[in-house]
């Protein structure tokens, strides 16, 4: 199965989430949630199948899918259903994993920084800038957005010491994760500038 982008979790209670956005404009460090688990049947179903669809997984950020997408019960746009009714959720990006399958789990912060890294850009400049989808910027306010108590705890900073074991494991996750995005950018540039095979050694007389 390929991967799907917009999943993860809950670092400390492994509760699943859904990511509307990996970063906020004018705090990268934070991102928006949705945790599944808080949502009624009809809503839970309905945003699945919007994070599996192809408008989902070709999105930068899921929250553009959402804001076009439609509640069944209501009609109402996804994005500013879950808006109004607080079910998204401000977190800090170190505190989400992100699954894409069963096998690979990577830190959101440390995600975005690769991606960054690979861009040549600041974290900063992940967020969606006015102009690309400014109809979006009103929900991902920053001020706006407060955590309710009732679908997510609030994760405290952990003041453990990483194990030796820990780095290892983060450091095979990170791996893992950049040689996925170097295949696929290998693939997307022989997409784009096929590489011309050496022609055949001259025949020997």
């Amino acid at each position: 199965m390929a991967d799907l982008k917009h999943v993860g979790r809950l670092v400390t209670n492994k509760k699943r989430v859904v990511i509307a956005f990996r970063t906020l404009p004018g705090d990268a460090e934070s991102a928006l949630v949705i945790a599944t688990e808080s949502l009624k049947d009809q809503d839970h179903d309905a945003l699945i199948r919007v994070v599996e669809s192809n408008a989902g997984q070709s999105a930068y950020e899921l929250a553009d899918a959402l804001d076009r997408a439609s509640l069944p019960e209501t009609g109402d746009s996804m994005l500013t259903s879950f808006h109004r009714r607080g079910i998204l959720v401000k977190v800090a990006t170190s505190e989400v994993e992100m699954i894409p399958n069963s096998s690979t789990k990577v830190i959101l912060s440390d995600l975005n920084r690769m991606i960054a890294d690979q861009r040549g850009i600041s974290i900063q400049d992940l967020t969606i800038k006015p102009g690309d989808e400014s109809k979006l910027t009103e929900v991902a306010s920053v001020n706006e957005v407060k955590p309710p108590k009732a679908n997510i705890e609030v994760v405290e900073e952990s003041s453990g010491v990483l194990t030796d074991d820990d780095i290892a494991k983060q450091y095979r996750s990170q791996a893992d994760t950049m040689f996925k995005e170097a295949q696929r950018l290998r693939k997307e540039a022989d997409e784009l500038s096929p590489i011309k095979k050496k022609s055949s050694a001259k025949k020997t007389a």
